[in-house]
């Protein structure tokens, strides 16, 4: 098939072209940078230069590639600040709502049969069963710095579910680490758990579902090529407490033990986005994904493979 990947140097798609190209299909690659051409060449992708916010050039770039499957992949998560998630998700926001909008309009006029998004795990409600499965429902009352980021994912799904003439699949992805994440050496997160900045808040009873990026790249690949219209959470077998995967992995990278604090210190510090973030999420399930795509984790546990990520990189 002929596969376009939006966002193809991102921490999913530096992994997905690879798998794409290997499987035998034919990849275009887009990105806003001319100076990440060379990088997508040696993956084995046909670069393509545009700007996901500017329409022409998106519906341009889609008919040059002539795909058989787009799939979106676009973020522009960097440092983030959970006291102002809505000014450091803006971006991504944008890419999600308007970028979308383009790659589908430009999907629909060009007859792309499939199309694949990027989304997330995290706007599911904040109460009820653990983990949660694609039929619960979002949270119906999102902190205020969670809301934008939220109203995005929302828009992201309603579009490339309802759009006709083409089979819409969304991917639920859980919290990523590895090659390319803030859940790797050097990455900003594995840096503060060493340097004792990332606490567990209040009884750290949120409940985090990971999953690897070569994981989620699989996932994706089987989605392209044989899933059916729909949503899948795409992460691993091992929903985790905070109060748990927390001071886990500190042990693991050599670090000191987390400290705890009330949770009114945690929201006065990290916000109402990063108390709720580490006392109240619920995980997800991963079974629709592995009944319907056929896909299993290689990591089924963040517990050793988070491990083995920093044995491999040296730490």
């Amino acid at each position: 098939m002929k596969v376009f990947v939006a966002g193809a140097t991102g921490a999913i798609g530096r992994q997905l072209v690879p798998r794409l190209v290997a499987a035998g299909h034919h990849v275009h690659g887009m990105t806003r940078s001319e100076d990440k051409q060379p990088m997508l060449r040696r993956m084995g992708a046909v670069p393509v230069v545009a700007d996901a916010l500017d329409a022409q050039q998106v519906l341009r770039a889609v008919e040059f590639a002539a795909p058989d499957v787009v799939v979106h992949q676009l973020t522009a998560i960097g440092k983030i600040d959970t006291r102002h998630m809505a000014r450091d998700f803006a971006a991504t926001n944008l890419l999600r709502t308007t970028g979308t909008d383009n790659l589908v309009a430009a999907a629909q006029a060009l007859g792309v049969r499939r199309f694949v998004a990027q989304s997330h795990v995290s706007p599911y409600a904040r109460n009820g069963k653990v983990p949660k499965d694609e039929s619960d429902a979002f949270d119906p009352t999102p902190v205020r710095e969670m809301r934008p980021n939220q109203k995005s994912i929302e828009h992201l799904e309603t579009a490339v579910l309802t759009a006709t003439g083409m089979l819409g699949i969304v991917l639920r992805y859980g919290w990523l680490y590895g090659p390319g994440t803030s859940l790797t050496p050097g990455g900003e997160t594995f840096e503060l758990i060493r340097r004792r900045k990332f606490p567990v808040v209040g009884d750290g009873g949120g409940v985090w579902s990971f999953v690897h990026v070569g994981d989620a790249a699989d996932a994706t690949l089987a989605a392209i090529e044989h899933g059916r219209a729909g949503v899948y959470n795409i992460v691993d077998d091992d929903p985790a407490l905070v109060a748990h995967w927390l001071p886990a992995l500190a042990q693991q990278l050599g670090a000191p033990r987390p400290m705890r604090v009330p949770r009114f210190v945690g929201r006065f510090f990290a916000g109402d986005a990063g108390a709720v973030m580490m006392t109240e999420l619920r995980g997800a399930s991963n079974a629709k994904a592995k009944r319907e795509l056929g896909w299993l984790p290689a990591h089924p546990s963040w517990r050793d493979a988070l491990a083995q990520e920093s044995i491999s990189r040296g730490l």
